[in-house]
C-alpha cells in the first residue's frame, strides 16, 4: 500500500474479501444492489443545467465522456472511454480530433420511437452546443467560454441579439463532425490541458437531439445516456434508483494500478476480465443529518459511507485506526485527502461586503481573521481537515503543501484593529459595529437546514460577535441558495468546491472574471487576476506556470472574495460484503467497479 497522506495502511486480513473473488468467477448471480446516501438531493439530471455535486454524482453513472480516468491509477491517468483511442492533438494544442467507438448504443427511450439509437459524433457536438444555448442558463458556460471554441460564443451572442432560438444547425468553425464517428474542436488559443474537460460524463456526456426535443424543459428529469446505468426511479428529495442499462456495451474490468499499492494490485488481479458494471442496481438515498446516516450504516442499510459524519468519526477511527468494534463487524476503513476546498463566498457586487476599495477589502479580511477555522475542524469535522492556505486544493498541479498564508490565521485582535482603522465602529454602544457612514452593519450568511450548517452558524456567530460584527443566517435548501447565488442575490455563502481534474486551474476558475454567474460565485473580476489566469491557461506545466498560479492565488487572498477555510480529509466506511472499493478523486462513477458478495450480507 502506498503511503498517501491521511490514508491508513490496509491490514492483510482486509485483502481476504478481495482475493476471494477468483479470476473467472461465474457471472450468473442474483440481482445485486449497492446502497449509499448523499447529503443533499440531486436537483437536475441534464448535464447542461447541473449546478450541484449530487446531481453530477448521479449523472456520472448515466452519461459517458469520450475519455475517463483509470479507476486504480495513481497518479491519475486518462484513457479512452467511448473514444476508440486517445484523441489526436495538434502540436500547437489548438485542434483536438475525437473518434468515437462504433456500435455504442443509447439506453432505450420512447424518444427513439422503438429504434436502437447508436452513439454518433454529432451527439457530442450537439451536447456541447447546448451549454451555449441561452435557454438552459448553463452554470458552467463561463468556463467553457474561457476555452474559446471558435465561433460558439459568437453564435450565442447572435441568437441573443436577434432574439431567436439558438441555431443548432448553423455551422461553427470550432466544432464540427468530420464523419459519423469523428468530431473536431478548434480553439482560438493553445490549451495543453483541454482534454481534461472530456473525462467527466456528468459534464460532457453526449445528448441525443431526439431526447432533448422530446422532453423540452423537462429534460432534467429524463436523462438518457450510453452509460452503465439508467434512471429507474426518482423520488424528488429522498431517493434515486439506477438500474443496469441493458444496452450497455460489453466492457471488461482491466485496471493497471501503481505496483506499490498492494491492495489495488490485488483488486485488479481478482476482478480482471469481469463484465462491467459489477452490480445491477444503485439505490441512492438522501440523508442530510449525521445521526441517521451513521445509524443507517451500522444497521446495514447502507453499503458505503464515503464521508463518515464528523460527530462519529472519532468513534469509527480513534487515532486514525478502525475501532475494534467496527473491525469485529468486518467494516473496512479508508482515509484519503480530497482535492477540495471549503470556502466562504463574499458577493463582490454587494454594497456591504463587496468592492475592491481598501475599506471594503478590510471588512472581508477582518471577517477572515475572526474565524477560528481550527476549532471548526475539530468540532465540526472531527479533526478530518487541514486549514487552507490557498484556494487551490491538494493533489493537483499548483498545490504547494509548504505554503503558509494569513488564510489560516485566527487573530481577533488584528481583526478589531482593521475594523477600527477603516472606521467600522460601535457608535451607539450596543456592542456591534456600524458602517463607516454610520448605517447599520448586518452580515447575512446563507446556510442549509442540516445540523452541521447550524453548528457552523453557531461558531460564526460567536467568532464575529467577539470582534463586534452582527450576523444573521438565512436558511434554505442548497438548490435554492445555488440559484440565488448564480443570480447574485446572496451576501455571504459557504460553498464546497472539488477539482474535476488533477490541475489547480479548476480552483482558479472560482476567481476568473468571465466565469461570473457560473463557477465564479463571488462575481470577482480583477484585471490583474484575469491576466495571470489567461497566461497560465495556455502554458505547459512547469515551474513558470506554477509561479503564475501561485501569484493568482495570492491575489485571491489579498482581495478575499473567498475565505478558503479548509481542505477536507475523507473517512469512508465500507461494509464487509462490498468488494473492490477504491477511492480516486477524479472518478465519480466508482460504482461500476465494485461488487457485492451476497453470501456475506448481514442485514
Amino acid at each position: 500500500m502506498m503511503d498517501l497522506p491521511g490514508r491508513t495502511r490496509v491490514a492483510a486480513w482486509l485483502l481476504a474479501p478481495v482475493l476471494a473473488l477468483a479470476v473467472g468467477a461465474p457471472e450468473a448471480r442474483a440481482e445485486k444492489t449497492l446502497r449509499f446516501a448523499l447529503r443533499t438531493a440531486a436537483t437536475n439530471l441534464d448535464p447542461a443545467q447541473i449546478a450541484d455535486a449530487s446531481s453530477r454524482t448521479v449523472t456520472a453513472a448515466i452519461f459517458e465522456a469520450p475519455l475517463e480516468y483509470e479507476y486504480l491509477a495513481d497518479p491519475p491517468r486518462l484513457r479512452p472511454n467511448t473514444a476508440a483511442s486517445m484523441p489526436e492533438v495538434s502540436a500547437d494544442f489548438k485542434t483536438f480530433t475525437f473518434r468515437i467507438r462504433p456500435g455504442i448504443l443509447f439506453a432505450d427511450d420512447p424518444a427513439f420511437q422503438g429504434r436502437q439509437r447508436e452513439l454518433r459524433a454529432e451527439d457530442y457536438v450537439y451536447a456541447l452546443k447546448r451549454f451555449y444555448d441561452p435557454r438552459w442558463k448553463s452554470p458552467v458556460l463561463g468556463a467553457l467560454e474561457g476555452a474559446q471554441i471558435l465561433g460558439l460564443s459568437e453564435l450565442r451572442r447572435d441568437c441573443i441579439a436577434m432574439r431567436r432560438p439558438f441555431d443548432y444547425d448553423r455551422p461553427v468553425e470550432g466544432l464540427r463532425t468530420l464523419d459519423r464517428y469523428t468530431f473536431q474542436i478548434r480553439l482560438a488559443l493553445p490549451q495543453p490541458r483541454f482534454l481534461f474537460n472530456f473525462s467527466d460524463g456528468s459534464s460532457f456526456g453526449p445528448v441525443a437531439r431526439e431526447v432533448a426535443e422530446a422532453y423540452g424543459d423537462q429534460i432534467g428529469a429524463h436523462p438518457v445516456g450510453t452509460g452503465p446505468y439508467v434512471l429507474q426511479q426518482w423520488q424528488t428529495g429522498s431517493r434515486i434508483v439506477l438500474a443496469r442499462n441493458p444496452r450497455y456495451r460489453e466492457r471488461r474490468y482491466d485496471e493497471h494500478p501503481n505496483p506499490a499499492d498492494t491492495r489495488a494490485v490485488a483488486i485488479a488481479a481478482a476482478f480482471k476480465g469481469r463484465q462491467l458494471p459489477l452490480v445491477d442496481k444503485l439505490v441512492i438515498s438522501v440523508i442530510d443529518e449525521a445521526q441517521p446516516r451513521w445509524l443507517a450504516l451500522l444497521h446495514g442499510e447502507q453499503d458505503i459511507d464515503e464521508a463518515v459524519p464528523a460527530p462519529f468519526a472519532g468513534r469509527a477511527a480513534p487515532k486514525g485506526q478502525l475501532s475494534h468494534e467496527l473491525a469485529a463487524r468486518g467494516l473496512q476503513l479508508f482515509r484519503y485527502p480530497l482535492s477540495a476546498v471549503q470556502t466562504t463566498v463574499f458577493a463582490m457586487d454587494h454594497p456591504l461586503v463587496g468592492g475592491y476599495a481598501p475599506q471594503q477589502v478590510a471588512l472581508r479580511r477582518a471577517i477572515s481573521l475572526a474565524l477560528n477555522v481550527r476549532r471548526e475542524i475539530q468540532q465540526l469535522h472531527g479533526g478530518r481537515a487541514v486549514p487552507a492556505q490557498s484556494v487551490i486544493g491538494p493533489r493537483v498541479f499548483g498545490y504547494d503543501p509548504d505554503l503558509k498564508t494569513e488564510l489560516s490565521d485566527f487573530d481577533p485582535a488584528r481583526a478589531r484593529a482593521l475594523l477600527d482603522m477603516y472606521r467600522y465602529l460601535d457608535r451607539d454602544g450596543d456592542g456591534f459595529r456600524e458602517r463607516p457612514d454610520g448605517r447599520p452593519l448586518v452580515l447575512r450568511h446563507a446556510i442549509q437546514p442540516d445540523q452541521q450548517s447550524r453548528q457552523l452558524a453557531e461558531l460564526w456567530q460567536k467568532d464575529l460577535a467577539d470582534v463586534g460584527l452582527k450576523v444573521v443566517f438565512d436558511t434554505a435548501t442548497l438548490a435554492e441558495h445555488s440559484k440565488a447565488s448564480r443570480a447574485g442575490k446572496l451576501m455571504i455563502w459557504s460553498l464546497d468546491w472539488r477539482a474535476g481534474s488533477p490541475d489547480g486551474e479548476d480552483f482558479l476558475d472560482l476567481g476568473y472574471g468571465p466565469n461570473q454567474g457560473s463557477l465564479n460565485r463571488a462575481r470577482f473580476d480583477l484585471p490583474a487576476f484575469n491576466a495571470l489566469y489567461d497566461r497560465q491557461h495556455s502554458m505547459h506545466d512547469g515551474p513558470e506556470r506554477a509561479a503564475l498560479m501561485a501569484s493568482a492565488a495570492r491575489l485571491l487572498i489579498a482581495y478575499m472574495p473567498y475565505k478558503a477555510r479548509l481542505h477536507p480529509l475523507a473517512t469512508a466506511l465500507v461494509q464487509p460484503w462490498v468488494l473492490g472499493y477504491h477511492r480516486n478523486n477524479f472518478v465519480r462513477e466508482f460504482w461500476q467497479y465494485v461488487d457485492i458478495d451476497s453470501a456475506r450480507i448481514g442485514r
